[in-house]
């Protein structure tokens, strides 16, 4: 029988926050959005004091100087450095892991009922206590979606109150009680839209849900819902993914720190954009075939005049190398740039994404000495920068001071990913 594990990180992005800064201990944490904007993450603490996802930040910053509240820009290099140290952690309890997020694994417990999936799970959440300083919660099912429940009954103890929930152990009985007690709204893939669609017919709760005609579903809703009920039945539908597919889109946007109004500045941070996006694209080995850019100003101020534009083209041959991209995207923004606009947010997104090695070339596309040197010349770039830190090398088009550069005042070291962000030991003396 399979049998699947979801590890998740409690509270994770304040977690890290508070385990490299010992003044934090029992203190409400927040972490905020890009820019500052809006709270995108709570401590346990913050959460009781009933702060709410998605609060801007600016509303309730009085409130949260008032009740002590210590808030931080997201520090995104500390929380992916921290997800690989818990994924190498869950990588010697399973042969199967799948990083499904960057707080939450799926594993494959198949075959060890021996050693008992709950005592399992705990051993798992005290050695990622142990070396890392980090909670987890376990959960543990025959189906993916219910190792994801089985985490839920975790965190808000509704099966015991030791951070596993093991859904392998209940009698049908016990399971349909507890799943009586969990609102539609929780189950993996069931959003907000989906739950008020079931609610309409009725179906309030988990054990309805798993209850209900799964072909009905599937002709009122979509496949995906009909194999999650089954899911929710112990039929397993949804296999782990130890590989992680290869992306056939790669974006990347911001919101400016302060409004744009020069085109100069909007090809410093378009060329930044897909300066980064082309490092990711040369990770996975891929070419982009088209290339989209677009601008928008802000239109949370409808006092202000309001533009927007997106525009997509198809490269004459499909390229990885930073230089040709930028050359493209710069070329797209200059045909929508408008003046007299004060712009929030750019973005560009790199389309058709193909493997190299399958890379079909145009008929009169010469295959010469330059494009091995350029290759190289890529591949100079991403290995200075990934020894140095992102941004040692770059092209001159990209800019040096970057005003446009989103806000992030509250950022913390980076503790784990560079000498100068190591914390300091003194030993004092003694007369």
């Amino acid at each position: 029988m399979a049998v699947f594990a979801l590890v998740d990180c409690n509270n994770f992005y304040a977690s890290c926050e508070k385990l490299f800064d010992p003044t934090l201990k029992d203190r409400p944490v927040v972490v905020l959005s890009n820019n500052d904007g809006c709270v995108i993450a709570r401590s346990k603490e913050a959460k009781d004091l009933g702060i709410p996802m998605g609060a801007p930040w600016f509303k309730i910053q009085a409130d949260a100087r008032r009740d002590g509240i210590v808030a931080f820009s997201s520090n995104y290099a500390l929380y992916a450095d921290m997800s690989n140290r818990v994924a190498e952690v869950l990588a010697d309890y399973s042969p199967n892991v799948e990083v499904y997020s960057i707080d939450e694994s799926f594993l494959d417990f198949s075959g060890f009922a021996r050693w008992g999936y709950h005592a399992y799970g705990a051993e798992i959440r005290q050695r990622v206590a142990d070396w890392l300083g980090l909670a987890v919660c376990v959960g543990v099912g025959p189906t993916k979606t219910l190792a994801k429940l089985a985490n839920h009954c975790a965190k808000k103890a509704l099966a015991g109150s030791d951070g596993v929930c093991d859904f392998t152990m209940l009698s049908e009985s016990q399971r349909s009680a507890l799943f009586d007690r969990i609102a539609v709204g929780e189950v993996w893939g069931v959003g907000r839209k989906l739950s008020a669609g079931l609610e309409e017919m009725g179906i309030q709760n988990v054990r309805q849900l798993r209850e209900c005609d799964a072909r009905t579903l599937r002709h009122r809703f979509s496949v995906v819902l009909e194999r999650t009920v089954l899911e929710l039945r112990g039929v397993s539908c949804i296999s782990l993914e130890e590989v992680v597919p290869e992306r056939q889109q790669i974006m990347c946007s911001r919101s400016f720190g302060t409004l744009i109004y020069s085109l100069v500045e909007l090809e410093e941070a378009v060329a930044s954009y897909t300066a980064r996006a082309a490092e990711k694209l040369r990770d996975q080995d891929g070419l982009a075939g088209a290339v989209q850019v677009s601008v928008r100003t802000n239109s949370f101020k409808p006092e202000v005049p309001q533009y927007q534009r997106a525009v997509t083209l198809a490269l004459p041959e499909a390229s990885a190398d930073s230089r040709v991209l930028t050359r493209w995207t710069l070329q797209i923004l200059k045909r929508i740039y408008r003046p007299g606009y004060g712009y929030h947010k750019a973005g560009i997104t790199l389309m058709e994404i193909v493997p190299r090695a399958s890379q079909q070339l145009g008929l009169f596309v010469p295959i010469d000495e330059a494009k091995g040197r350029d290759d190289r010349l890529m591949h100079t770039l991403d290995a200075i920068n990934e020894r140095y830190g992102r941004g040692s090398l770059r092209l001159a088009v990209e800019g040096m001071e970057k005003p446009w550069r989103m806000r992030r005042e509250r950022l913390s070291s980076r503790y784990t990913t560079a000498w100068a962000g190591l914390g300091k030991v003194g030993a004092g003396t003694h007369g």
